[in-house]
C-alpha cells in the first residue's frame, strides 16, 4: 500500500495568509522528503477557509522544490475554466515537473465558487463532461481544433500562423496525457464507475464513511467490466483523517479536542455538506436520523488517530472492511501545533506503513 498526501487546504478565517500558504507548501516538501507517493492540492475562490485559489499556481510553487513526490491537482474544477486555459496550464505543469503529475478533475463541491462563476443552476456535470472532451481533443488533435460544444467553443481557425507557432496550444510532458484522477465523494458514486470505465484512477473523500467508501469498489468493478479492463485496486486511492503521536495520550488531546484542527475542519465541513443537503456523507446507515450525525459522532468516526501501533491496526482494520485499495491518503489539516503535525507525517512514513505494508506482506 502506497502512502500520499491530500490538503484542501483549510484553516480557521483569522490566520495569516502568508503563514498558511508557507504551511501547506513546507507540508508538502516534508512528504517528499518521507518519501511520499504523491501529494494532491484542492482549490477554491471564494472561501476565507479554503484559501488556495490555483491548484496550479500553488503546484508551480513546489515544481523545481521537489525531487520525487508526483504532484497533483486536488482537483481542477472543470466548469469554472475554460477548457482551452485548462489544457494550456496542465500542459505546463506537467513540462516543469517533468512528468511527475497527476491530473485530478471534478465538477467542484463548493456552492459559492459555482455562484460567482455563474453555474450555480446549470448542469455542472454536463460541463464537466464537456470541459474534459474538449481538453483531451485538444491535446490529441491539431489546431485550428474547431470544437463546438454546449458550454464552450474552441477554435484558433481565423488567426492560425503555423508559421510562426501562432494559435497552437501546447501539449502536456506525458503522452497522451497526465494519468487522470477523478475525485469522488457520494456513496455508490457513478461518477466512480464513469472514471474505471475509461481506465482513470480514483480518491474516496476522507469525510465519507467508510461503509459507503465500500460501496466505490462495487462502482469501480463496474466500470472496468464496462470499459473492458481488467480490475485494478491500484487505481482506488482512499483518503482518510489521521493523526499519529507517540503517545495516546497526546493522539487524544491534539485529534479528537472539539476546538482543535481536526474538530475545526469537521466542524466546517458539516456546516457546509448538511447546509448543502448532504448530511447522507455522514450517516452510517441509510435510515440514521438527521439529528445523530453530530459533531462528537463525527469525530469518533472518521478520524484515525493514537500512537503508530494504534494506528496501524485501525488501517489495517479499515483494509479489513473496505478490501484492497492501492494508496492511502492522508489528508492534511491546519498545523494549529507545528511541531506535532510535522511528528505526525513523520510517524506515518517511518512508523506506521511499514507496520501496514509488513502486516499485509504476511497475510
Amino acid at each position: 500500500m502506497k502512502l500520499s498526501y491530500f490538503t484542501m487546504p483549510l484553516h480557521p478565517p483569522g490566520r495569516d495568509y502568508l503563514r498558511t500558504l508557507a504551511e501547506d507548501r513546507e507540508a508538502i516538501l516534508l512528504a517528499d522528503r518521507l518519501g511520499y507517493h504523491e501529494a494532491f492540492v484542492g482549490e477554491h475562490v471564494t472561501d476565507r477557509a479554503e484559501t488556495i485559489t490555483s491548484c496550479l499556481m500553488f503546484l508551480a510553487s513546489l515544481a523545481y522544490h521537489t525531487r520525487d513526490i508526483r504532484l497533483g491537482s486536488g482537483t481542477v474544477n472543470l466548469p469554472n475554466s475554460h477548457p482551452a486555459a485548462v489544457a494550456a496550464q496542465v500542459a505546463m505543469i506537467d513540462h516543469m515537473l517533468g512528468g511527475r503529475f497527476v491530473f485530478g478533475i471534478s465538477p467542484g463541491g463548493l456552492r459559492s465558487d459555482a455562484e460567482v462563476f455563474g453555474n450555480l443552476e446549470r448542469d455542472r456535470k454536463a460541463m464537466f463532461e464537456e470541459a474534459i472532451a474538449q481538453v483531451l481533443a485538444i491535446w490529441s488533435g491539431e489546431p485550428p481544433y474547431d470544437l463546438a460544444g454546449e458550454f464552450w467553443t474552441v477554435t484558433t481557425r481565423n488567426t492560425l500562423d503555423l508559421e510562426i507557432g501562432q494559435g497552437a496550444i501546447l501539449g502536456p510532458y506525458q503522452r497522451p496525457h497526465p494519468p487522470i484522477m477523478v475525485a469522488c465523494m457520494s456513496p455508490f458514486s457513478d461518477s466512480v464507475a464513469n472514471a474505471a470505465r475509461r481506465a482513470w484512477s480514483i480518491v474516496s473523500a476522507n469525510f465519507l464513511q467508510p461503509v459507503w467508501v465500500r460501496s466505490h469498489w462495487d462502482k469501480l468493478v463496474e466500470g472496468w467490466a464496462a470499459g473492458g479492463h481488467a480490475p485494478n485496486p491500484a487505481d482506488w486511492r482512499v483518503a482518510r483523517s489521521i493523526f499519529v503521536a507517540d503517545d495516546e495520550k497526546t493522539a487524544r488531546r491534539y485529534a479528537m479536542d472539539a476546538d482543535g484542527p481536526y474538530g475545526y475542519y469537521y466542524r466546517s465541513l458539516m456546516r457546509k455538506l448538511i447546509g448543502n443537503g448532504r448530511p447522507d456523507l455522514f450517516k452510517t446507515r441509510r435510515d440514521m436520523p438527521d439529528g445523530e450525525v453530530n459533531h462528537e459522532f463525527v469525530m469518533r468516526s472518521l478520524v484515525i488517530h493514537g500512537t503508530p501501533d494504534q494506528v496501524a491496526e485501525q488501517i489495517l482494520a479499515l483494509r479489513g472492511d473496505l478490501g484492497e485499495f492501492g494508496t492511502l491518503v492522508y489528508a492534511g489539516h491546519d498545523w494549529a501545533e507545528p511541531e506535532l503535525a510535522r511528528r505526525s507525517m513523520t510517524l506515518m512514513a517511518e512508523e506506521v506503513m511499514p507496520r501496514v505494508n509488513r502486516a499485509l506482506g504476511a497475510r
